[in-house]
C-alpha cells in the first residue's frame, strides 16, 4: 500500500522513546537555529503533571512527535516536530488530531499554541483545524545567532 494511503496513528510516548523524541525535535528545529530539546528536557517535561507525548512512526521509522499539556480546562500544544523529509504527507495533521483527541478526553475546553510568524506551513495546519490568532509574543523564538522571531498565539475552542 502506498505510504500516503496508510493510516497515520500516533501512539503515546513513553520513557523508552525519549532519545527518539529528542532526535526528532532536533532534526525539526535545529535547522531553524533553535536549540533542539535534549533527552533530559523531554524527560522533565513528560514527568510534569498533565503532560502527554505522542510519537508517530511509519514502517518502523520515527516521523514525528507532539507534546501537549492540560491544566484544569485549558490545554497547550507545547510542540509538534515532524522530520523535514516527511513534511506535507499528513504527519502533522495526524499528530494534531491525536493531540486534540487527548486534550478533549481530559476535559479541556480550549487549546493554545505559539507558532513562529515565519512558519506559514504550520499556521496553515493550525488554521485548517480551526485555530485563530489571539495575540502575539515579540521575539519569542530564539534562533541562535539570528534575530529572534515573533510568535502568534493561537487558540481553539474545543466545546
Amino acid at each position: 500500500m502506498p505510504r500516503a494511503l496508510r493510516p497515520l496513528i500516533p501512539r503515546p510516548m513513553g520513557a523508552l522513546d525519549l532519545d527518539r523524541a529528542a532526535a526528532l525535535h532536533g532534526e525539526a528545529f535545529t535547522p531553524l537555529g533553535e536549540r533542539g530539546w535534549t533527552r533530559q528536557d523531554m524527560a522533565e517535561l513528560l514527568a510534569s503533571p498533565g503532560v502527554a507525548g505522542l510519537l508517530l512512526q511509519v514502517d518502523g521509522t520515527d516521523v514525528g512527535m507532539a507534546i501537549c499539556r492540560v491544566v484544569a480546562d485549558e490545554a497547550e500544544l507545547v510542540t509538534i516536530a515532524v522530520r523535514p523529509a516527511e513534511r506535507r504527507r499528513g504527519a502533522g495533521r495526524a499528530l494534531l488530531a491525536a493531540a486534540l483527541g487527548h486534550v478533549r478526553a481530559t476535559g479541556a475546553r480550549t487549546l493554545f499554541l505559539e507558532v513562529a510568524t515565519d512558519n506559514p506551513g504550520a499556521r496553515t495546519l493550525y488554521e485548517g483545524a480551526g485555530f485563530r490568532d489571539v495575540g502575539r509574543r515579540p521575539a519569542y523564538f530564539r534562533r541562535g545567532d539570528r534575530p529572534a522571531v515573533d510568535a502568534f498565539i493561537m487558540r481553539l475552542d474545543l466545546d
